[in-house]
């Protein structure tokens, strides 16, 4: 069904050609004569527009949905949409480094309270204060591949009717559906999987429709829209994404199993792996355990740099979710806006690696890691 969902869901037919895929409508200008729509990017409601987010919506079982210019565009936007002046959010300590420097920089500009928690059921209930409008986590985490149990944050969350608003950008909708399981929102960066090639910056937003409504009302003034060629783009990769997604899954997991035996891989942090403190959530709400994982090395920092520089088939670069396999370190890259006392307090290490694990041959990565370990100590 997924599958299918990626090829044909939202499709435009061309019936001037009978093409097989959906026209490109670049037109910024649309007659309003006899319509009741009002046509314009900005608006969101363009045919390409239209049909990513139809396809988005089958993949995450979703009643309507926005398709954004960016990933922190669709955050931003469910925050200023959701929140106001003396209103309070619980935040997951445990988030993107563009997430949480957005929250500590914006939210008390704009009168808008907030916590931090951990992932448990004691410490969300702990953070929850009677002006409490919102709960936000992603899972599995960015960097440390944590799993947060999603229908525990939704139970909690209706018991006292606050919206719930995950990123599920690490997941995907292939392996991971939170409205399924009570969630209000999903947000994704689809510059990483959904785009799945390294070319398109872009985010969506899918929820129900009264929601979505209240982001539009939003979005609008934003300004946060994105253009007919790179939906037309983001379409024809998301016809695909099944069949990304599971091969990178496949070969995370070898992965993951080929670095927990390396005497230089202090830990791996991938759901995957029985050993992972969130494996069992995972296995219950995860359909897969995902393309992401991470892992520290037992080298110094100069030892570390000529792993990274030695590698050659794995790439280092920032971003993730692409056909190819790079490699970051978060302390350096997503998370480097944050304080070295911040990053430790989540766990953020210097020599933690992220790994985004691409569709290429699982023998020919587990040997690039081994040769670049070797020539990183030998080098010494």
């Amino acid at each position: 069904m997924k599958s299918t969902d990626c090829v044909h869901a939202g499709k435009i037919f061309d019936t001037s050609t009978k093409g097989m895929v959906t026209p490109i409508y670049p037109s910024t200008a649309f007659d309003y004569i006899d319509t009741d729509i009002l046509a314009y990017p900005r608006y969101f409601n363009t045919p390409n527009q239209k049909a990513v987010v139809e396809k988005l919506c089958a993949l995450e079982h979703g009643g309507d949905g926005l398709v954004t210019s960016s990933g922190m565009s669709a955050i931003t936007t469910v925050l200023f949409a959701l929140l106001q002046k003396g209103d309070h959010a619980v935040f997951e300590k445990n988030l993107y480094g563009g997430t949480y420097h957005a929250v500590v920089n914006e939210m008390e500009r704009y009168g808008i309270n907030y916590s931090f928690s951990d992932a448990s059921e004691d410490s969300i209930r702990s953070a929850i204060k009677d002006n409490t409008k919102l709960i936000y986590f992603e899972t599995p985490s960015n960097p440390l591949i944590n799993i947060t149990d999603i229908r525990m944050v939704a139970r909690v969350a209706n018991e006292r009717g606050i919206v719930t608003v995950i990123d599920n950008t690490f997941a995907s909708p292939i392996n991971q559906n939170p409205l399924d399981m009570g969630i209000d929102v999903v947000i994704h960066s689809g510059t990483k999987y959904l785009g799945g090639h390294s070319d398109l910056i872009c985010g969506a937003i899918i929820s129900n429709k009264a929601l979505v409504e209240k982001f539009w009302n939003t979005a609008i003034h934003f300004g946060g829209s994105i253009n007919a060629h790179t939906c037309y783009l983001l379409e024809r990769s998301l016809k695909t994404l099944a069949i990304r997604v599971e091969k990178q899954t496949q070969n995370a997991m070898e992965l993951s199993d080929y670095l927990v035996k390396n005497s230089l891989i202090k830990c791996v942090n991938y759901p995957g792996l029985t050993s992972h403190s969130g494996h069992e959530i995972a296995k219950n709400q995860m359909k897969g355990y995902g393309g992401m994982l991470s892992f520290e090395v037992d080298l110094q920092a100069d030892e570390t740099d000529r792993f990274l520089k030695n590698l050659k088939v794995i790439h280092s670069a920032m971003s993730l979710g692409g056909v190819e396999t790079i490699i970051s370190s978060p302390a350096r890259t997503s998370h480097a806006k944050m304080t070295a006392h911040q990053r430790n307090e989540v766990g953020i290490s210097d020599q933690l690696l992220r790994l985004s694990v691409g569709i290429e041959d699982a023998e020919d990565l587990k040997k690039d890691i081994k040769q670049a370990l070797g020539a990183a100590i030998q080098s010494a």
